[in-house]
């Protein structure tokens, strides 16, 4: 009985390491000092948990096409801020402004987004909100 009961702790405590390293910090990933806006082609709109993705196609100036992930935050928070799973769809044109990797991969983190008209999805966020 004493093994069975080591063995569960030890599987309770590994399978809790594993979920807090799943979760980051946005100072460690992102540069809140610093803001990028991308205009591109909605490839994908993932409304998920723990964070949503926007996958963007940007041309840059010469013509070459990159692909930029956007991470969000939570559907809750998304709702909370006037989003839905249908605020963006493949093929929608968007501009987004977000915090950059650290790592200067094509990755932001969401601060504001708007269509092609100027309008603002939702409500644009702050880099201490998670």
């Amino acid at each position: 009985m004493k093994r069975l009961t080591a063995v569960l702790a030890l599987v309770a405590l590994a399978s809790g390491a594993t979920a807090a390293l799943a979760h980051h910090s946005f100072a460690v990933f992102f540069d809140q000092d610093r803001t990028v806006t991308i205009t591109g082609t909605v490839k994908s709109f993932a409304f998920r948990n723990p964070h949503g993705s926007i996958v963007l196609e940007v041309k840059d100036d010469a013509g070459e096409v990159s692909t930029w992930v956007v991470e969000t935050n939570s559907p809750g928070i998304l709702r909370r801020r006037g989003w839905s799973n249908d605020s963006l769809k493949p093929g929608d044109q968007v501009t987004i402004e977000g915090w950059p990797a650290r790592d200067g991969k094509k990755y932001l983190r969401l601060r504001k987004a708007m269509r092609a008209d100027g309008s603002v999805i939702g409500v644009p966020f702050e880099p201490t909100e998670d």
